[in-house]
């Protein structure tokens, strides 16, 4: 059964989802959900998706939401095929799940502001707040300056490999970085800057790309 992705491809949860997928050769479908419509708050959308949020996914008859949990999901099922995700042993899983909590509760809520009032907001036509989003910048570089501390002694945030806890922060530097222009951030933090570069070039996300701007639907490996 080909995995069937409810969301739309422009939007970076679903895209850290195709990210997963993309890196494990799983094929795909994306099931379009038009947020510009207020198709994710529809009744039935919300019976699968409580919280009005996308992506869902549906693997047969597995359903599960939340773009991280689906990760991990997909990391674990397909543990052995292609890229490790999830590491080697029980200790570099949990350095993993350290960093994608980091990611969840450190990183994410501060890009957030910035990419909609930089981004989101001025691509709808609305005025959004700089004054707002320079004011989260401050303190995202302060939480940046960790991760270069980290990031100085390992090439990956959990290692010397690529793992989850790298692979979910794409989707929102790159809108960070690319959307809003604010490359700037990276200036005073090499290693983060030399992080980024190397996650970034990865084929993976440039084939996420490459299907935003197609407007592909699908991806078979």
């Amino acid at each position: 059964m080909v995995v069937k992705i409810y969301g739309m491809a422009s939007a970076v949860c679903p895209q850290r989802v195709m990210l997963c997928l993309i890196e494990k050769k799983v094929p795909f479908e994306i099931e379009l959900v038009d947020l510009s419509k207020m198709e994710h708050k529809e009744p039935h959308y919300m019976a699968k998706q409580p919280f009005g949020q996308i992506p869902y996914i549906v693997d047969g008859e597995f359903e599960l939401f939340e773009s991280r949990a689906i990760i991990r999901y997909y990391a674990a099922k397909y543990a052995e095929t292609n890229t490790k995700l999830l590491g080697e042993n029980l200790e570099e899983r949990a350095r993993i799940e350290q960093w994608m909590d980091v990611e969840a509760i450190n990183f994410n809520p501060l890009v957030f502001p910035i990419v909609l009032n930089l981004f989101i907001l001025p691509k709808q036509g609305l005025a959004g707040n700089k004054a707002e989003a320079e004011s989260f910048a401050k303190r995202l570089s302060k939480v940046l300056d960790v991760y270069e501390k980290q990031l100085s002694k390992t090439k990956y945030l959990a290692g010397d490999h690529f793992t989850l806890a790298d692979l979910t922060h794409i989707p929102t530097m790159r809108a960070l970085v690319e959307g809003c222009g604010m490359a700037c951030i990276l200036d005073d933090k090499k290693f983060v800057k030399a992080w980024w570069e190397v996650i970034r070039a990865r084929p993976a996300v440039e084939k996420v790309v490459e299907l935003m701007k197609s407007g592909a639907l699908e991806y078979s490996p």
